[in-house]
C-alpha cells in the first residue's frame, strides 16, 4: 500500500488557525515529515487577498498588502533543501478577480508575479515544480483560460512540472447540488482535454464525497487522467469532514481506508492536505501527535 510521502504547506489559508511558528519549529515538523518519507512538499498558494509569504513588488503594486515580515519561501526551500526534499511553488490567489469573472486579470496578475519568484527563487536546487493553486470542481471555460495562459508562462519560467488540485462537486460539501458520478467523468474529460499537455500532476482532493463512493471516484480520476497523460496523484485529506466543527484531524482508520482505497486504484503517488496541523507531533491539535503516531507505527506493521 502507498505511503504519504507529500504535503501541502499551509500558511495562506481560509479555515485553518496560524500556529505561529518561527525557523526552530519549521525545522522540527521538516524532520517528522522526513521520519515518516515525505518527499515533496507543496506551498498551497504564496498570496491570498492580502496576505503574503514574502513581501512581493508585484502584488504590493497591484493592491495593498499586509507586511509579510518572515519569507516563508526562502524558509521552505532552506528546509527543503536541508531534507532532500522537493519543493513545488503555489501560484497566487486574489480571490476577487477570477471569482467574480475577471480570468484575464487573475492571470496578467499571476504571470507578473510568478517573474518575480523565478527573480528571487527559481535558482534555488529545491524548486522543483509549479502549483496552479486555483481550485476548480467542474469545466470552466473562463479558468480554462487561466490555467492555459499560466502554465504556458510557468513552463517557459523554469520547465519544471506543474501540479493542480482540483475538487469533487460532491455531496458532502454540496449537498443536493452535487453532481453525479457520470457527469463528473464528462467534466473532467472536458477539463483535461483542454490541459492536456500544459498541467503534469492532477491531485484530486478525496473528502468531498461519502467513503463508499470513494473507490468509484479514484478509479475514475486514474483513468481520466491516464487518458490524458497526467500523473495521478491523490490528495488525501487528513482532516475530517464529518465533525461537527471546522476542521479536526481526521480518525487514523478513516486515513488509512482512504490510502488503501487510492493505492487500489493505481494513483501514482498520495499527498496530504494538510501534514503541519492534521498529522504533526508539533500541531496545536493534540490529536494530530496521536494521529502521527498511530500511522508510524502503521508504517512499522505494528498492530495499532
Amino acid at each position: 500500500m502507498l505511503r504519504i510521502t507529500g504535503t501541502f504547506l499551509d500558511e495562506i489559508t481560509h479555515d485553518i488557525p496560524a500556529q505561529n511558528w518561527g525557523r526552530r519549529e519549521w525545522a522540527a515538523d521538516f524532520d517528522a515529515m522526513q521520519a515518516i518519507g515525505i518527499d515533496t512538499v507543496i506551498l498551497i498558494r504564496a498570496g491570498y487577498g492580502e496576505r503574503l509569504t514574502f513581501d512581493s513588488r508585484v502584488i504590493g503594486r497591484h493592491r495593498p498588502c499586509l507586511p509579510a515580515y518572515q519569507d516563508l519561501v526562502d524558509l521552505f526551500l532552506a528546509e527543503a533543501e536541508r531534507c532532500g526534499m522537493r519543493f513545488f511553488f503555489g501560484t497566487y490567489d486574489s480571490g476577487t478577480h477570477w471569482v467574480n469573472g475577471d480570468y484575464r486579470k487573475e492571470s496578467d496578475l499571476n504571470r507578473d508575479f510568478c517573474s518575480e519568484v523565478i527573480e528571487r527563487y527559481g535558482h534555488r536546487p529545491a524548486f522543483a515544480g509549479w502549483y496552479i493553486c486555483h481550485e476548480i470542481n467542474t469545466f470552466n471555460a473562463g479558468m480554462m483560460r487561466v490555467y492555459d495562459e499560466l502554465s504556458r508562462h510557468l513552463r517557459a519560467l523554469k520547465p519544471v512540472p506543474i501540479l493542480m488540485s482540483p475538487y469533487v462537486k460532491g455531496v458532502k460539501q454540496f449537498g443536493a447540488e452535487a453532481i453525479s458520478l457520470d457527469q463528473h467523468v464528462r467534466e473532467w474529460d472536458a477539463v483535461f482535454r483542454d490541459l492536456e499537455g500544459k498541467v503534469d500532476i492532477v491531485a484530486f482532493q478525496d473528502g468531498q464525497m461519502s467513503f463508499l463512493e470513494l473507490p468509484d471516484y479514484l478509479r475514475v480520476n486514474r483513468e481520466l487522467a491516464a487518458a490524458h497523460g497526467l500523473q495521478c496523484w491523490s490528495n488525501l485529506e487528513s482532516f475530517d469532514r464529518d465533525m461537527p466543527i471546522r476542521f479536526p484531524p481526521t480518525d487514523i482508520r478513516k486515513l488509512l481506508y482512504k490510502a488503501e482505497q487510492a493505492s487500489a486504484a493505481g494513483v501514482d503517488k498520495l499527498i496530504t492536505f494538510e501534514f503541519s496541523h492534521f498529522m504533526s507531533p508539533n500541531s496545536i491539535y493534540p490529536s494530530a501527535h496521536h494521529l502521527y503516531n498511530r500511522y508510524r507505527e502503521w508504517c512499522r506493521g505494528e498492530e495499532l
